[in-house]
C-alpha cells in the first residue's frame, strides 16, 4: 500500500450534514449495546447516576474541544492541540491515548455486528462475519472520504429512526416499578464500577476534529456538527436507557436467561418482552439495529485512520502511516493497520475488557486536552478563535474534575487492564523517544505554524 500513498493533503468534501452525521454516527452503537454491560454492576440507579455525570462531563469537553477544532482544524485533534499547548511530550501522550481510544472501540463494535448478525445467519460463526466487517468497511474508508461520509449519513439516519421507533414502541410499557427493581445491587461502588459503560453512551464523539482537514469551512461547520451532534446523543441515550431498563427491569437486558452470560444485545431484549419475538417490529429492530453498530463501526474506522495519519506525519509512528494515497486521497496505510490490530484485539472475544481498554484512551484524551484548552487560553489569547466555548472557566474545570474522578474509578476498578494500558502506554513512549524523538517531521514550533495556516486558509 505504501508504493502507491503520497504525503499530499486531505481533501475538503464535507458540509455539516456529514459532519452531523459522522458525530452521531461515531457514536450511537453506544445506544445499541455495550451500556447495558454497566447494570450487572451499578443497576438502574447506579448507572443512571453515573451516566448523569458523564453526561454533564461530555458537554463541558464537547464545547472546549469544538473551539480548539474550529481553531485548529488538523487531523490529528487531540494530539495536535496537545502538541501545540503544552509541548511534544505531553501532544505525544494525546496522540497515543487517542489511538488506542479509536483502534480498540471497532473491535467491540465489531463483536456486537457479529452476535446481531448471527441472530439471522446461525450458521455463520459470529467471529467470522465481524472480520469480513472489518475488510469491508476498511476497503470502503481507502475508497474516498466523500463516499464514507455519505454512506455514514444514510446509515446514521436509519439507526436514529430506529432508536426513536424502539422507544415509540417501548415507552407504553415502562413502568417506575421496573426501573426501581433491585435499582443499587452493589451500592455507591457500583456507581464508580460502571463509570465505562457511561461513557460508551457517547464515546468517540471527538471524533468529529479529526476530519477537520476534510471539512469544507470547517471554522464554520465543525461547530454546526459537534453542536448538533451531542444534543441529538444525549437525548437518545436517556430515552434509550429509560425505555429499555423499564420494561421488565435492568436484569432483562442484561442477561437472556437466568445465569446466561451477559448479552451484546440489550434493545431486542427489551423489545421482546413487548411484542415477541416473532413480531415485525423486532425483526425490523434487529435488522435496522446493524445500521446503528456499522455507523460507529465505520465512523471510528474513518477517525483512527486520521488519528494514526497525523502521529505518522510528524514521526512518532512510522512515516510510512503518515503518507495519503496518491489516487484515494485518504490514509490508506494507516487504515489497514489500525485493522490488523483491531482484529487482533476481536479474536480475544473480550467485548467488555476492550471496550474498557478504549475508555481508558478517551479519558486520557480528555484530560490532556481540557488542560491543553486552559493553556490556549491563558498563553494565546490573541489566537484566532471563531467559536468560543461559554462559561469559562466553570465549564472546563467541571469537565477536568470529572474526567480525573473518572480515570481514578476506572481504574481502581480494573486494575489489570489498567497495567496493560500503562504497559501500552510506557513501550510507545520508549519507541517516542529513540527513534522519534529526534526524527520528527515537524517540531512542535512547524505544528504550531502549521495549524495556524490551516486556520486561516478558509
Amino acid at each position: 500500500m505504501s508504493g502507491t500513498a503520497t504525503p499530499a493533503t486531505l481533501e475538503r468534501k464535507l458540509g455539516p450534514w456529514m459532519l452531523w452525521g459522522l458525530g452521531v454516527g461515531y457514536v450511537i452503537s453506544g445506544e445499541y449495546f455495550g451500556w447495558n454491560l454497566g447494570l450487572e454492576q451499578g443497576g438502574t440507579l447506579g448507572l443512571a447516576i453515573a451516566t448523569l455525570f458523564i453526561i454533564l462531563m461530555y458537554l463541558c469537553f464537547t464545547f472546549c474541544y469544538t473551539e480548539m477544532a474550529c481553531a485548529i482544524p488538523r487531523a490529528g485533534g487531540a494530539f495536535v492541540y496537545g502538541t501545540r499547548a503544552l509541548g511534544r511530550q505531553m501532544g505525544f501522550l494525546a496522540g497515543i491515548a487517542q489511538v488506542i481510544e479509536f483502534v480498540f472501540a471497532p473491535p467491540a463494535i465489531a463483536a456486537a455486528i457479529g452476535a446481531y448478525f448471527n441472530l439471522f445467519l446461525p450458521d455463520v460463526p459470529a467471529m467470522h462475519i465481524a472480520i469480513v466487517a472489518y475488510v469491508l468497511f476498511t476497503a470502503l474508508n481507502i475508497y474516498g472520504v466523500k463516499a464514507a461520509a455519505q454512506f455514514e449519513l444514510f446509515i446514521t439516519v436509519l439507526a436514529v429512526g430506529e432508536l426513536l421507533v424502539f422507544c415509540g414502541v417501548t415507552a407504553p410499557s415502562v413502568t417506575w416499578a421496573n426501573l426501581s427493581m433491585n435499582a443499587l445491587p452493589n451500592g455507591m461502588s457500583g456507581v464508580f464500577a460502571c463509570i465505562p459503560f457511561a461513557i460508551w453512551f457517547f464515546l468517540a464523539i471527538e471524533g468529529v476534529a479529526n476530519v477537520a482537514e476534510e471539512a469544507v469551512n470547517p471554522q464554520r461547520n465543525i461547530l454546526i456538527g459537534f453542536g448538533s451532534a451531542i444534543i441529538t446523543l444525549v437525548a437518545l441515550a436517556v430515552f434509550t436507557f429509560i425505555c429499555a431498563t423499564g420494561v421488565a427491569g435492568w436484569e432483562a437486558i442484561v442477561y437472556p436467561t437466568p445465569g446466561a452470560a451477559p448479552s451484546d444485545s440489550p434493545l431486542p431484549l427489551a423489545l421482546g418482552r413487548v411484542v415477541g419475538d416473532s413480531n415485525v417490529l423486532y425483526h425490523m429492530l434487529i435488522f435496522i439495529g446493524l445500521f446503528g453498530l456499522v455507523a460507529s463501526f465505520h465512523g471510528i474506522i474513518l477517525a483512527a485512520g486520521r488519528a494514526v495519519l497525523e502521529m505518522g506525519r510528524v514521526g512518532y509512528m512510522s512515516p510510512i502511516l503518515g503518507r495519503v494515497h496518491a489516487r484515494f486521497r485518504t490514509p490508506a496505510n494507516a487504515l489497514v493497520a489500525n485493522m490488523v490490530v483491531g482484529i487482533i484485539a476481536l479474536l480475544s472475544g473480550k467485548t467488555a475488557d476492550i471496550i474498557t481498554l478504549s475508555v481508558f484512551g478517551a479519558l486520557t484524551l480528555y484530560v490532556i486536552s481540557l488542560l491543553s484548552f486552559f493553556s490556549l487560553r491563558v498563553n494565546e489569547p490573541k489566537m484566532a478563535r471563531p467559536f468560543v466555548a461559554p462559561l469559562y472557566p466553570l465549564a472546563p474545570t467541571v469537565g477536568l474534575v470529572i474526567a480525573l474522578v473518572a480515570l481514578a474509578a476506572v481504574t481502581y476498578y480494573n486494575l489489570k487492564l489498567a497495567a496493560i494500558y500503562a504497559g501500552i502506554l510506557a513501550v510507545s513512549y520508549a519507541y517516542f523517544r529513540l527513534f522519534a524523538g529526534s526524527a520528527a517531521g515537524l517540531e512542535a514550533d512547524d505544528l504550531e505554524g502549521v495549524a495556524l495556516a490551516e486556520a486561516t486558509k478558509d
